[in-house]
């Protein structure tokens, strides 16, 4: 029994009568054998103070249809979709069903109307079990308003086994992989008889098979005869799912394409207004001295287990070493213990020959080491703070952002313009809080302040999660410009493509383990085996 279980009885009477009518579709919805129905976003404007962030944005789907919604970071989709979900109420214009406009107060009234959303941070209670998240606000009772657990279990199977989306109600969504969580959110939404579903950035965290996998659900919903709205950054991805591709820019709808019409490049110069290297351009690598040199390195996870087992390998100054793999095999727990944010249980790490394995976070970050962490909300940015504020959250107490016993406030605000204008933020002011940026500007953010120096040693894991094409090709760059510098560089990313092509060698974890070591002409055949744990030691020649 979980702890949802444990909570006892939910307010039901006259509370429960309200949800229900209001969950009570405001549209009368077509059959199978009837047209399909579609949905519209008509002269969407969204005005936020200082910022357009919609201007009469047009947009429809269809049941049993797939739209791919593309543009930069900051180009207004996500707001777009968020009054889709009635999260936000529009500035002018109106959504409709059929062509009856719905009036979007609330997320309930979205439900109402058979749409639902799976957010790109997925919106679960990590200590509740999968049938408890997915009737969480619609829960089934018994007698006397106690849950029914039989029920809640019974509906995630229902919709698990319809739509291939296994998993084990049971279970708690803290113990499930990512993927494994993204399901629960489809199956959320399902459960509520969605028509139309919002996928916002759903390949982000996910891994190359985990890909594969969303793909074919994404195909089962739409043979169902549901209406997908698909969010990305990823080009490919696009032009392979979709039928329909949008896309928006600074606001508006700049173009509507077929996948067969276009290509990756014209994509990217259509998000971006201008053309777009998608290859990365870099000399052969040259280096020098060991920067990093990690011995026989063993970390355990939050939970006790051992999560980098034995690990040995140097990054010299002048080249870029990545790390592949799959998520969940030691990646995060390895970087966590390069930066100083987790103990290891045994071994060396050594940075520029000196012992570093017992130093803080701030005396790693002083000896001129700069991190970009995976996860740029939990551990990248302070949400609550400005621009300005998680610009200089590694400087503050350094001169001349300090004055001894006060912040030079002045100093800051000049830095913090020049790295926005520089990293191509997009923001009303440098004063807004960091929360209220798009997931790609928030990473901006984190980039900029962390390349805003000399440095020794870049670590930087997952470094263009979230990120438009145009600011992917940027942050390459300066990742290739800090190599040329002299800098050793250490990336670690899901994406293999990136690992390709930024890394002058690749190293394959696997269950904590050194599982291949290749260099960067290596073929993506050869890195995948050993991902899955089947390369052994060996090298490419």
């Amino acid at each position: 029994m979980g702890p949802f279980s444990r909570l006892g009885k939910v307010l039901t009477g006259e509370a429960g009568q309200t949800r229900t009518a209001q969950r009570t579709p405001s549209v009368s919805r077509a059959s199978a054998s009837e047209k399909r129905l579609t949905l519209e976003l008509r002269h969407i404007t969204k005005q936020f103070p200082g910022v357009l962030a919609c201007d009469d944005v047009n947009l429809t789907v269809s049941e049993g249809e797939t739209v791919a919604l593309l543009g930069e970071n900051g180009a207004g989709k996500t707001t777009l979709m968020n009054i889709l979900y009635g999260l936000y109420t529009p500035t002018s214009g109106e959504v409709l069903v059929d062509d009856v406009p719905i009036v979007m107060e609330s997320p309930s009234d979205a439900i109402a109307a058979g749409i639902g959303m799976v957010h790109q941070h997925f919106m679960l209670v990590p200590v509740f079990t999968v049938s408890e998240n997915v009737v969480l606000g619609d829960e089934p009772t018994e007698v006397a308003g106690w849950i029914d657990q039989k029920t809640a279990r019974d509906r995630v199977r229902t919709i698990s086994a319809r739509y291939g989306l296994e998993v084990d109600p049971d279970t708690y969504v803290e113990d499930l992989p990512v993927g494994s969580q993204q399901r629960v959110e489809i199956i959320k939404a399902l459960s509520r008889d969605a028509n139309f579903v919002i996928f916002d950035e759903p390949t982000s965290v996910l891994t190359p098979s985990e890909v594969e996998g969303f793909f074919k659900i994404v195909e089962g919903l739409k043979a169902d005869g549901k209406g997908i709205v698909f969010i990305s950054h990823k080009l490919g991805e696009a032009l392979e799912i979709a039928d329909r591709i949008v896309i928006m820019r600074r606001g508006k709808t700049v173009a509507e394409v077929v996948p067969k019409d276009v290509t990756e490049e014209k994509l990217a110069e259509l998000m971006v207004g201008r053309p777009v290297d998608l290859v990365v351009d870099k000399s052969e690598s040259k280096p020098l001295e060991v920067v990093l040199l990690v011995d026989n390195l063993s970390v355990l996870d939050d939970r006790g287990q051992l999560a980098v087992n034995g690990m040995s390998f140097d990054v010299r100054a002048g080249e870029i070493v990545g790390i592949a793999g799959v998520q969940g095999n030691g990646q995060t727990e390895l970087v966590e213990s390069l930066t100083g944010l987790q103990p290891s249980m045994s071994g060396t790490v050594y940075l520029g020959g000196e012992d570093v394995t017992t130093k803080s976070p701030r005396a790693i970050h002083k000896m001129d080491v700069a991190h970009v962490p995976e996860d740029r909300q939990r551990s990248g940015l302070v949400l609550p703070f400005t621009i300005t504020e998680n610009i200089v959250l590694d400087s503050y107490y350094e001169s001349p952002i300090s004055r001894g016993v006060q912040m030079n406030w002045s100093e800051a605000s000049d830095r913090a313009e020049r790295l926005v204008e520089e990293y191509d933020v997009r923001t009303p002011g440098i004063n807004v809080l960091v929360s209220t940026l798009s997931g790609g500007n928030q990473q901006k953010v984190i980039v900029a302040r962390e390349f805003d120096r000399d440095v020794t040693l870049v670590i930087a894991s997952q470094p263009t999660r979230g990120i438009d094409v145009g600011s992917i090709e940027y942050i390459h760059s300066r990742i290739i410009e800090e190599r040329d510098a002299g800098a050793a560089v250490l990336i670690v990313s899901s994406e293999l493509d990136e690992i390709k092509a930024l890394s002058d060698r690749i190293l394959v974890m696997y269950e904590g383990r050194i599982a291949g070591e290749f260099d960067g002409s290596a073929s993506t055949t050869e890195i995948g085996l050993a991902m899955l744990g089947g390369a052994g030691e060996a090298e490419a020649s």
